[in-house]
């Protein structure tokens, strides 16, 4: 184990959570990633034509979305906020609770998308605002009383308010499948896909990149000073972004947040490769191609939205845009920093047991994160050939390839944990 890492969580022991409950989100963002590939294997012949609407495919895309990169936002915010602010972590039983609500709030909301029922849609839809609901009030209260690393706290500030805007425009469009009388669907739907993605999951992305890339390349945290006009510049764009949404000059203002939002990810990113040139530890393998392909995904996803803000006619641009999006950027980036928390975390509480603690690779099953990073970047590859070429048979043999991947990262995790329990058994 590094002895940054160690500084970092074993100097702040008091705000370490129980080993089970980041390790419970981790553990179920794993599952529901094999579910999302399982999801949209089984949507392939419908998903380079969806516009929208239920289905599998919009079934496929919460999966990934609430289910992955939510739930490993819920697990990694809980555990790293807490030390970002010098707070107390909080509650382990509201946050158990939490995951108790989410993860059958999750599977009943993709259920009711994907067959579809509407019923069940709304069902799932309130499990799952109600767990973000509280998760976001625990990360307020911890906000509130921060007492250190100003740059990650102003992101998790902007993500939480973020989250709750985001929660509004989700239920007034599941309200849109119940009939009920509910704001515009192309207001909301707007404003969803600028909150969602970028305020919120986005925002919590790079704000906790601050902690994790420092940590993981022993190098010193960039400045708090561009951190924050990092920060400033992203919150303009989703301010921007959030104005153009409810009509006030779309085209105009939405261009103008692109604008402001490439210039937060330029900043962003140039920090990051300064932390990653300058850091102790230069060969990060490939947990961190994988982060990196995600910032690619990141960077990507701007010019394609200014391409769909100015209608340009380029054939199946949303498609493009989600792909970049939740798939090449959101994805990658998760899946390479759950291959470095997932055994770090656990050795650090095999390391609270008394024995001698045990490093993080003696944790980790290589060959399957080996085959989940080919089946990763192939399956990628393979969903961006089958939308050059409209082919629905090039989707499923892509979907199929990200199921064979997700497969080995589940069996990654399963070491992780059986060697963890191994440990403080023994």
């Amino acid at each position: 184990m590094s002895a940054a890492g160690a500084a970092f969580l074993g100097g702040a022991r008091g705000r370490l959570l129980p080993a089970w409950i980041p390790l419970r989100f981790f553990a179920a963002a794993v599952v529901f990633h094999l579910l999302g590939w399982l999801a949209l294997l089984a949507s392939a012949s419908q998903w380079l034509s969806f516009g929208g609407g239920l289905g599998w495919p919009l079934a496929a895309l919460h999966l990934l979305t609430l289910g992955v990169l939510g739930m490993t936002a819920l697990g990694a915010g809980a555990q790293l906020l807490p030390v970002a602010t010098r707070q107390a972590a909080p509650g382990h039983r509201m946050l158990a609770a939490i995951w108790w609500v989410y993860t059958p709030g999750v599977l009943v909301l993709a259920a009711g998308m994907g067959l579809p029922d509407p019923a069940a849609l709304a069902v799932g839809a309130v499990a799952v605002a109600l767990a973000l609901l509280a998760w976001g009030v625990l990360m307020l209260r911890n906000l509130m009383g921060a007492r250190g690393m100003p740059g990650v706290v102003a992101h998790g500030w902007t993500a939480v308010l973020a989250l709750g805007l985001a929660l509004a425009s989700a239920l007034s469009l599941a309200g849109t499948w119940l009939g009920l009388a509910v704001p515009s669907r192309d207001t909301t739907l707007a404003l969803h896909l600028v909150f969602a993605p970028f305020g919120f999951m986005g925002m919590l992305a790079l704000g906790l990149s601050y902690i994790l890339v420092p940590m993981f390349a022993l190098a010193d945290a960039p400045s708090e000073r561009r951190q924050l006009a990092s920060g400033a510049l992203a919150i303009l764009a989703l301010l921007l972004g959030g104005l153009a949404a409810l009509g006030l000059a779309p085209p105009l203002l939405r261009s103008a947040a692109l604008l402001s939002g490439a210039a937060a990810v330029a900043l962003h990113l140039w920090l990051m490769r300064e932390t990653l040139r300058t850091g102790m530890r230069r060969e990060l393998g490939r947990s961190f191609t994988l982060v990196k392909i995600g910032w690619g995904g990141l960077a990507a996803s701007l010019p394609v939205a200014l391409a769909l803000v100015w209608e340009l006619p380029v054939p199946r641009l949303a498609g493009w845009f989600g792909l970049c999006v939740a798939g090449v950027w959101l994805l990658s980036f998760l899946a390479g920093m759950l291959q470095r928390i997932l055994p770090f975390l656990a050795a650090m509480h095999a390391a609270g047991t008394g024995r001698r603690a045990p490093t993080p690779s003696a944790l980790t099953d290589e060959r399957a994160l080996r085959i989940h990073f080919a089946c990763h970047v192939a399956a990628l590859c393979g969903l961006a050939l089958a939308l050059a070429a409209d082919s629905a048979l090039l989707a499923a043999a892509a979907a199929a390839t990200g199921v064979a991947g997700a497969l080995a990262f589940c069996w990654f995790a399963l070491v992780v944990l059986r060697r963890l329990r191994q440990r403080m058994t023994t």
